[in-house]
């Protein structure tokens, strides 16, 4: 069996694919173009396509009729042709819950380096300001606790649970929104869209992107925020809407914001929210919520799992 990787750039280069060896011969690249996936498919002629961000389409398919499977690295399975791969009976298999504990511990570090102004004390004490301080202490930044105050979440699916589930540990009350107006059977109240945003101290963001959520928070959305609200956004980028941020960043409209993910990834040289150098508003992270060493690990043991299943015979994590 020949086992074409695609873009292992997209995982890492100190995740060992060493045990993908033994399934068969495997080809690696670190990134690929879709032209040169598609050169590389014509020449390889592999059984098994591994891929994160290279679009399967029905060209690349065509391009080698040996292909039996193709393995998602991730849980979004929209840059394959499904479709052909049903038609023709090509196994897709994707990966899911693999970095919710990530994404979890992610969220709450957006949120503290913003809610206690973590960048402005570690340079006050470096700078040497605080050698010179008559006091043992410094108050310029005030900062609060997050006891008592309101935790929203857009999107309770298994990584808004978690986020829920360490929110009201550390003594918020928390909501939650539900675009889809779906009701969980949770302890944690639904509201609708304008309670979540009217009395939340803090909200995040894990919802996928659909209709109902591409540019969900617009203007008219940080118009009804608390004015110390801090937006956080781990679901997809889409979803917040990059300029009415920027503006409710500068005009003081909410207090800040911590982002994973931007509507362009990379982010664009003329997203306006790189006009907001001051990171007590905003931290921006390259999309790396999801991407601990241990999730990482996780992500291509179930792929490996994946296809040695496939291999067998057996149905696992199968999309189709």
């Amino acid at each position: 069996m020949k086992i074409l990787m695609l873009d292992t750039i997209t995982y890492g280069d100190d995740i060992s694919l060493d045990k993908f060896k033994t399934l068969g011969e495997v080809i690696t690249y670190r990134t690929s173009t879709q032209e040169e996936a598609l050169q590389r498919i014509k020449e390889i002629q592999p059984d098994v396509v591994v891929t994160n961000k290279v679009v399967i389409t029905k060209e690349l398919f065509e391009a080698s009729p040996n292909i039996k499977m193709v393995a998602e690295t991730a849980t979004g399975y929209n840059n394959i042709d499904i479709e052909y791969a049903k038609a023709h009976q090509i196994r897709v298999a994707n990966v899911a819950g693999y970095s919710t504990e990530s994404v979890v511990q992610h969220t709450f570090a957006l949120l503290f380096y913003v809610y206690e102004k973590l960048r402005y004390y570690d340079e006050y004490v470096k700078s040497g300001e605080y050698v010179k301080s008559p006091c043992f202490t410094h108050f310029d930044k005030v900062f609060n606790e997050l006891s008592g105050k309101t935790w929203g979440i857009a999107g309770l699916g298994s990584i808004g649970r978690r986020v829920a589930d360490v929110a009201k540990a550390f003594g918020c009350r928390v909501v939650y929104f539900s675009a889809s107006g779906h009701t969980y059977d949770t302890e944690f109240k639904r509201v609708s869209f304008d309670e979540l945003l009217e009395n939340s101290d803090i909200i995040s963001i894990h919802a996928p992107l659909n209709d109902k959520t591409n540019n969900l928070f617009d203007d008219a959305a940080f118009a009804k925020m608390k004015k110390n609200a801090v937006l956080l956004n781990l679901g997809r980028g889409p979803i917040v809407n990059n300029a009415a941020l920027t503006k409710a960043l500068k005009e003081n409209i909410i207090a800040g914001a911590g982002l994973d993910v931007i509507d362009k990834e990379p982010i664009a040289a003329d997203n306006p929210l790189l006009e907001i150098q001051d990171s007590s508003k905003l931290i921006i992270t390259p999309h790396i919520a999801w991407a601990t060493y241990e999730a990482r690990v996780r992500l291509m043991d179930e792929v490996y799992e994946n296809i040695k299943a496939f291999e067998a015979g057996e149905s696992r994590n199968a999309v189709v």
